[in-house]
């Protein structure tokens, strides 16, 4: 990886998880200066940071961090299962290979260990959202559509719209256990599909799907509370989204 591209990964980073917060400005010097390196790879990637929607003009030749609105992130997300569920129907219908099928049933299988004990724990949470951005990553790329792919990792970079976040309400931990449990097993109900080259019902099962993750946001387009209103009992978190659907490009 370049040290451009090194850089641009960095700065995404620290916007996904919150370290630069939405409407705050991304002063070259000071981001340089946290990554221990020189303001000319800064000054060359934030541009680019730009152009894929995490930051906006601010003034002369500056950038600051783009605040996303509520609506903003559910259509994101319903076009993600969009995609999603044609990538499912396109899988289907052309026949899974068997390394592919195999790949996706370890990926249940990491995620039934989580349930197997019938409670959910806090550390529980960085563990299902890392079986579920790599579930959603193995249909994508499963696919082989080279546009879809690069078209999600872009909805996948908005704040709260990649299959990693996962917002648990650490009081009600029982609920969070009924809510993840169903939608792992649609992740089963998915690859039966699939496996069946069932490819309607693969890409229904997808656009459903989606269900979970705005349920456990509180994401609803009739409803106008923020995504982050209940912060203080609920935390998103998400695995990097360093390279393509999640896979970190950085140690």
């Amino acid at each position: 990886m370049s040290q451009q591209a090194s850089v641009i990964v960095r700065i995404r980073e620290m916007i996904l998880r919150g370290e630069l917060q939405p409407g705050e400005r991304v002063p070259e010097a000071a981001i340089a200066l946290r990554l221990g390196l020189s303001r000319t790879p800064v000054r060359q990637a934030l541009p680019v940071l730009a152009d894929e929607g995490l930051l906006v003009n601010a003034g002369a030749r500056g950038f600051a961090v783009r605040s996303f609105t509520q609506t903003e992130i559910i259509e994101a997300i319903e076009l993600r299962a969009v995609l999603e569920g044609v990538a499912a129907r396109t899988i289907a219908e052309r026949g899974a290979s068997r390394a592919l099928l195999r790949e996706l049933r370890e990926t249940l299988a990491d995620g039934d260990e989580i349930f197997a004990k019938r409670h959910l724990v806090e550390a529980d949470e960085d563990s299902y959202s890392a079986v579920n951005a790599t579930f959603h990553r193995q249909i994508a790329e499963g696919a082989g559509q080279n546009f879809m792919v690069d078209t999600l990792e872009r909805i996948n970079r908005l704040p709260f719209a990649a299959p990693a976040t996962i917002a648990f309400d650490q009081f009600n931990l029982a609920r969070m256990y009924d809510l993840l449990w169903y939608a792992h097993r649609q992740h089963h109900a998915i690859v039966e599909a699939i496996a069946a080259g069932e490819g309607a019902r693969a890409e229904n099962l997808f656009r459903e799907h989606v269900y979970a993750q705005k349920h456990s946001m509180n994401l609803w387009r009739t409803n106008p509370a923020k995504p982050d209103d209940d912060a203080g009992r609920r935390s998103s978190r998400k695995t990097p989204q360093t390279g393509r659907f999640g896979e970190e490009s950085r140690k």
